[in-house]
């Protein structure tokens, strides 16, 4: 799938969804924190981008620096089933609809691919995100989102 823009701001500063660009570890890991998770080992974050489906992230651009804003990636067999690991947009960025746009990506970029089952594990305190988006939650009421898409 080609790079949508976002939205562009007074500034200047556009914001670009790609999975084209290549993800620094080192900003990817910053975004991580800023959400609070820990940091994990850099070789084993490459190896595991390295083996995703495919990646993707939301920079914003202006003439100064590109950041890292959001980020996504999804595993799977490519065919029947997927699974969407790592989501976050950095705190300053949310509520504006950068993390919808970014699922709404991860999705068409399946859908497109054929896979029949989408699943996510999330933290309790973001479930209401995926909910609003049409996610179902399992049975039990866990930490696992399930999206079946058609």
């Amino acid at each position: 799938m080609k790079a949508r823009i976002c939205s562009t701001s007074k500034s200047g500063s556009t914001l670009v969804l790609s999975q084209d660009k290549d993800i620094d570890l080192i900003e990817l890991e910053q975004l991580l924190e800023s959400v609070g998770w820990t940091r994990r080992p850099i070789k084993l974050v490459r190896c595991a981008l390295e083996h995703s489906l495919f990646k993707v992230g939301i920079w914003r651009h202006d003439r100064r620096i590109p950041r890292l804003l959001g980020f996504a990636r999804c595993t799977g067999d490519g065919v029947i089933e997927a699974t969407v690991w790592d989501v976050a947009v950095h705190p300053h960025y949310q509520g504006i609809g950068l993390g919808s746009a970014l699922m709404k990506y991860v999705i068409d970029t399946l859908k497109v691919t054929g896979v029949e089952r989408v699943n996510l594990f999330a933290d309790p305190d973001v479930l209401n995100f995926y909910i609003q988006q049409g996610w179902e939650l399992e049975p039990k009421n866990r930490r696992c989102a399930f999206c079946y898409s058609a």
